[in-house]
């Protein structure tokens, strides 16, 4: 599995979740309970994960839906 999405924004995760879906692609949320340890405030990002074969179509998604990707992932790709 790879991270595809990193954030606090859980309406932005289940946006992603249904694009991914719709596209008959299987995706993965972690950190779904952080939120009970953390007292529901938000600073725990929670992730969405793909499998590795899915990654490139995942990406291109959201990217056609104006769906910021994790931005540290994104450097890195960029100066490899």
């Amino acid at each position: 599995m790879k991270e595809l999405l990193r954030t606090t924004d859980p309406t932005l995760v289940a946006f992603a979740t249904a694009l991914l879906r719709a596209e008959d692609i299987t995706c993965f949320d972690l950190d779904v309970h952080m939120s009970v340890l953390e007292g529901s405030i938000g600073v725990m990002p929670r992730r969405l994960m793909v499998a590795g074969e899915d990654l490139f179509r995942a990406r291109a998604i959201l990217r056609d839906n104006d769906i910021p990707l994790s931005d540290r992932r994104m450097k890195a790709l960029r100066w490899t």
